[in-house]
């Protein structure tokens, strides 16, 4: 291992660990793909066993520091990717979980140092979580986005191909790179509704917490989870039923969700378009209902 990048082999060592990582920031919308490693983490019971030096890689006034002054003995933190082992007892295989901030800079250095550093603990499988904005409605299931290197990998999970062609984040990096290696890469991406991003969309992070499960056999009770989603959904309901505009707006999402001839995409209305209406709606009530993010 690097000073970089550190990392105490786990002993008794993991069978055949599967890699599960997320990053906060462009590639996380809604933050449910860094809410479904933490969920699997709290979970599993996952252990720290390694670190990526911060300074290499992020600029410091893109993601800043944290200072705590709020206690006697104040405290610095810095951004950092912590990178965890998870024993999955009743599963096939066990887990390394990688998650933090989207870094900054050197990427091929980042990517190359961290596929070393799993490969040579065993790793074989590299799944990476994403989550993205998109024109979809917050009443419906999330379907996911997925790309594999096998098929068989991902028989039996709700999904629909990639088509975008554009700028990528370290995740599609990161995806493309493992599979060069010759590793088994699956990516795993759930869309989440424009209009609600400032709140935590579990509807989403349920998604992927259900491929999680079906790539590496590792199961995760969702109860909560599911509670939670069905709160994320009221909420969202409480603001958009009391401006016919908005409401509006999204039931036209609605019929292009559950239209299988799909509508012209010129007939929906832009994510900016959902923003702009939601957010003029909370100035004119002058108070903000339960989703005070939104």
């Amino acid at each position: 291992m690097s000073d970089i990048l550190s990392i105490t082999a786990p002993s008794p060592p993991l069978r055949d660990p599967v890699v599960v990582t997320a990053f906060r920031g462009w590639n996380d919308a809604a933050s449910a793909a860094t809410t479904a490693i933490a969920t699997v983490a709290e979970q599993l019971g996952a252990e720290r066993i390694g670190s990526v030096d911060p300074e290499e890689f992020y600029d410091f006034q893109v993601t800043r520091p944290i200072i705590d002054l709020t206690t006697s003995d104040h405290s610095l933190s810095w951004p950092e990717v912590e990178i965890s082992a998870v024993r999955v007892p009743d599963g096939p295989r066990d887990l390394i979980l990688v998650v933090g901030g989207e870094p900054s800079m050197k990427w091929p250095t980042f990517c190359r140092l961290l596929l070393d550093a799993v490969q040579e603990l065993g790793c074989r499988r590299f799944v990476t979580l994403g989550a993205l904005l998109a024109d979809v409605p917050h009443t419906r299931d999330v379907t996911l986005t997925v790309m594999s290197t096998e098929e068989s990998l991902v028989d039996g999970l709700d999904m629909r191909p990639p088509g975008y062609r554009g700028p990528t984040g370290i995740v599609g990096v990161l995806h493309l790179l493992a599979a060069e290696r010759g590793m088994e890469a699956v990516s795993l991406w759930a869309p989440a509704s424009h209009y609600a991003a400032g709140v935590i969309n579990h509807k989403a992070e349920l998604a992927l917490l259900g491929g999680i499960e079906r790539v590496t056999g590792a199961h995760v009770d969702t109860e909560a989870i599911q509670h939670a989603a069905r709160e994320f959904e009221e909420q969202v309901d409480q603001v958009v039923a009391n401006d016919p505009r908005l409401q509006q707006l999204v039931e036209q999402l609605e019929q292009a969700a559950d239209d299988d001839d799909h509508m012209d995409e010129s007939d929906l209305p832009t994510g900016d378009d959902l923003v702009a209406e939601l957010e003029r709606f909370l100035r004119e009530r002058g108070d903000t209902p339960p989703p005070a993010s939104l």
